[in-house]
C-alpha cells in the first residue's frame, strides 16, 4: 500500500497522516522531515542538500528522488508508505513513476474560509519553531511557547490576504498533477471541514473502508 497525500497548505494532511501512519502501520514520508533528517546526518548527500537550501535554493528532482529512493527501501516501508510532499508537478510525477508503484493517491481539501481561519489563528515559536492556534492550540501562557518558553509571532504569510494568495497558487500549480492522477484511476478527494478531533474515527472508517475497495469514492467527512 503505496500512499500519496496531496493538500493545499493549512489543510491538514499531515495530521490525517500521523492519524493513518498509526492506524495503517506504515511510515509517514514527509519530504520536509526528510531533508531535515538527512543534513544533520553529515552524510556527502547531506552535506550538498545543506548548501543548496543554505542558499534558498530549491532541492532538484534528481536528488529528492535519490532521497526517497533511499528511504522508501529501510525495512519499515516493506508494508508500504505514506508520501507527503512529492511530487510537486508533473516532471517530478513520472519520474516518482519510474522508481515506485503509488497505488493510491489522497486529495484532501477544505473550503477556503476553514484553511483561512485555521491558519490566521496560527502562531509560531521564534525559537523552537512550535506552532500553536489561537482557537484550537492555545499556549499555556499567552505569547510563550509551552516548549522552549520562546516568544510566539505570527509569519506574515498566515495573514488572510497572504493565505488566499497562497491557495490560488497551490491550485494553479497542482492542477495538472491532479488531473495527471485522475486520468490514471488512483485519485480520491476527501472533503474536510471539521477539526481532526471531531472527526477522527469516521474519517479512518472511510478511508480503510476506501483503501480496502469496499466504497469507490468518500463523502464529505462532517
Amino acid at each position: 500500500m503505496k500512499l500519496l497525500f496531496l493538500g493545499s497548505p493549512g489543510v491538514g494532511k499531515g495530521t490525517y497522516a500521523q492519524v493513518l501512519t498509526d492506524v495503517l502501520n506504515i511510515p509517514h514520508i514527509s519530504t520536509g522531515d526528510l531533508l531535515r533528517a538527512e543534513t544533520k546526518k553529515g552524510t556527502s548527500l547531506g552535506n550538498e542538500l545543506a548548501k543548496i537550501m543554505e542558499k534558498g535554493e530549491l532541492v532538484g528532482d534528481d536528488l529528492m528522488l535519490k532521497l526517497i529512493e533511499q528511504r522508501i527501501t529501510e525495512s519499515d516501508c516493506k508494508k508500504g508508505f505514506i508520501l507527503d510532499g512529492f511530487p510537486r508537478n508533473l516532471v517530478q510525477a513520472n519520474h516518482l513513476k519510474n522508481l515506485v508503484d503509488i497505488t493510491h493517491v489522497l486529495n484532501f481539501k477544505a473550503n477556503d474560509e476553514v484553511i483561512i481561519q485555521r491558519l490566521s489563528g496560527r502562531i509560531t515559536c521564534k525559537k523552537c519553531s512550535k506552532i500553536f492556534n489561537t482557537a484550537s492550540i492555545i499556549p499555556k501562557e499567552e505569547g510563550i511557547c509551552d516548549k522552549c518558553g520562546g516568544e510566539l509571532f505570527q509569519r506574515k504569510d498566515d495573514q488572510p490576504e497572504s493565505i488566499q494568495n497562497r491557495l490560488d497558487v497551490y491550485r494553479e500549480k497542482t492542477k495538472p498533477l491532479i488531473d495527471h492522477y485522475t486520468n490514471d484511476g488512483l485519485l480520491v478527494e476527501i472533503v474536510i471541514n471539521k477539526n481532526i478531533t471531531e472527526i477522527r474515527e469516521k474519517l479512518i472508517t472511510q478511508i480503510k473502508a476506501y483503501l480496502e475497495g469496499k466504497i469507490d469514492v468518500i463523502e464529505e467527512i462532517k
